[in-house]
C-alpha cells in the first residue's frame, strides 16, 4: 500500500480512532489535514510527530458550516486539493427517548450528520477523480439488543449509513468512492468514559475473542478505504467489530 501524494482531511483526529487512522495513513506517506475542537496541543504533537511538511492542524467545530468552510478552504490553500474526506468526529449521547432534550438532539444531529453531510458538500468540490469519503458509523446500529440509552447515538448513526449508500450513487459522476466504516466498541476515551470494568468485560464477552478493539485496527480499514486497492468498493458499510453479537 502506497498513499505517497494524497492528501486526507480526518476530523476530530487528536485523539482516538481519528488519530490512529491520521498516523496510519501518514505511514503510507500521505499528508494528513488534522482537525480539532479544543485540544490544540494534542493536534500539533499529531503534526509534529508526522511532520510539519505533511501535516497541517486546524482548528474547527465540525457541527458548524461557517467552520466547515474554513477547514476545507485552509486545506486547499495548503495542498491544494483534497483526495480523501473521514468525517470522523462524533459524541456519544446516552440518551434514551424520554431524556433526550431539544438542545440534545441538535447537538448530536449537527455533529454527527449535518456536518458531514455539508463537509462532503464543501470537500467534493476540491476532490479529483478516484477520491474518496469515508464516514463513520457505529456497530450499535446492527445489534438487535441495543440498550434504549443508545436511541439518540444510533439514530444519527444510522442516518450516515444511509448517507453512504445514497451519496455514492450520487457522487460516482465524478469518480468519488464513498463508504462507511462501523466499528463496534474500541478502546477510545470516548467510550471507555464512564464505564466501569464489568461493563467493558461484559461487552467485551459479546465478541467470540472475548476483547473489544483498538484504534489501530479501525485504522488499517480506514487506510486499505484511502488505497487503489479499493477502487472497486462504493455505497459499503464495513462494519469492523471482531465479530461482536
Amino acid at each position: 500500500m502506497s498513499l505517497s501524494g494524497k492528501v486526507i482531511l480526518i476530523t476530530g483526529s487528536s485523539r482516538g480512532i481519528g488519530k490512529a487512522a491520521a498516523l496510519r495513513v501518514a505511514s503510507e506517506g500521505a499528508s494528513l489535514v488534522i482537525n480539532y475542537l479544543s485540544d490544540a496541543a494534542a493536534a500539533n504533537a499529531l503534526v509534529d510527530e508526522i511532520g510539519s511538511d505533511r501535516a497541517l492542524a486546524v482548528q474547527a467545530d465540525v457541527s458548524k458550516i461557517p467552520d466547515l468552510d474554513h477547514l476545507v478552504d485552509a486545506a486547499v490553500a495548503r495542498f491544494g486539493r483534497i483526495d480523501v474526506l473521514i468525517p470522523n468526529a462524533g459524541i456519544l449521547p446516552m440518551k434514551d427517548l424520554e431524556n433526550t432534550s431539544e438542545v440534545d438532539f441538535d447537538n448530536a444531529y449537527n455533529l454527527m450528520v449535518k456536518g458531514p453531510y455539508f463537509l462532503a458538500q464543501k470537500a467534493a468540490k476540491h476532490m479529483p477523480s478516484g477520491g474518496r469519503i469515508i464516514f463513520v458509523s457505529t456497530g450499535v446500529t446492527n445489534l438487535s439488543n441495543i440498550a434504549p440509552a443508545y436511541l439518540l447515538y444510533a439514530s444519527a448513526k444510522g442516518a450516515i449509513e444511509q448517507m453512504a449508500r445514497v451519496m455514492a450513487k450520487d457522487l460516482a459522476r465524478k469518480g468519488i468512492l464513498v463508504n462507511a466504516v462501523a466499528p463496534g466498541p474500541t478502546t477510545t476515551e470516548l467510550f471507555l468514559t464512564g464505564k466501569p470494568e464489568q461493563i467493558i468485560r461484559a461487552v467485551a464477552s459479546n465478541s467470540p475473542f472475548n476483547r473489544i478493539g483498538e484504534p489501530e485496527e479501525i485504522a488499517g480499514v480506514m487506510a486499505f478505504l484511502c488505497d487503489k486497492d479499493s477502487s472497486w468498493m462504493s455505497g459499503q458499510i464495513l462494519r469492523v467489530n471482531g465479530a461482536m453479537a
